[in-house]
């Protein structure tokens, strides 16, 4: 069926029409991510529950947003650097306005976001005895390894920084 027979059926234009399919394919999309989207966010907590509780930290901390990092990065870091990473963030997000000075600035703070994120998977691969293998597989897939590490053998030995 082509799109002037769908305008006809419905009783509007083909522009019309075009834009209606348009904009249920758009939501569709919309819809599809944030069910993804939400289904990441419920696997992190239940993982970062689990890595919480070995780490000996109440498992409820994971649900809270910017908390859960914070007490992360108290367990594998220091919990200052959750205002570096913060910090990162909202110069990333100076990215949407339209200057050409501000789109270096977030730029180098995407790259430094990169960088911050790789050292913390690795910090947090070494706070469980894990590798850098580990590490890596915590910043590309990063639920899937945050299952494991939260499920698996994996024993927390301490803060790596502290060490």
């Amino acid at each position: 069926m082509d799109i002037t027979q769908i305008a006809q059926q419905a009783g509007m234009t083909e522009n019309e029409a075009a834009a209606a399919l348009a904009g249920t394919a758009i939501g569709g999309m919309i819809g599809g991510f944030l069910v993804l989207a939400l289904v990441w966010y419920v696997i992190r907590v239940i993982a970062g529950w689990k890595i919480f509780t070995k780490a000996g930290e109440a498992g409820w901390k994971s649900i809270i947003p910017f908390y859960n990092v914070w007490v992360e990065y108290k367990l594998i870091w220091d919990p200052r650097m959750f205002f570096v990473a913060l910090a990162l963030a909202i110069l990333v997000s100076l990215g949407q306005i339209p200057n050409m000075v501000v789109a270096v600035i977030a730029v180098v703070a995407s790259i430094g976001m990169l960088v911050f994120n790789a050292i913390a998977c690795s910090k947090l691969a070494k706070a469980f005895g894990r590798g850098t293998g580990f590490a890596v597989g915590l910043f590309f897939l990063e639920p899937i390894f945050r299952v494991i590490l939260g499920f698996g053998s994996a024993q927390y030995q301490g803060n790596p920084s502290a060490r």
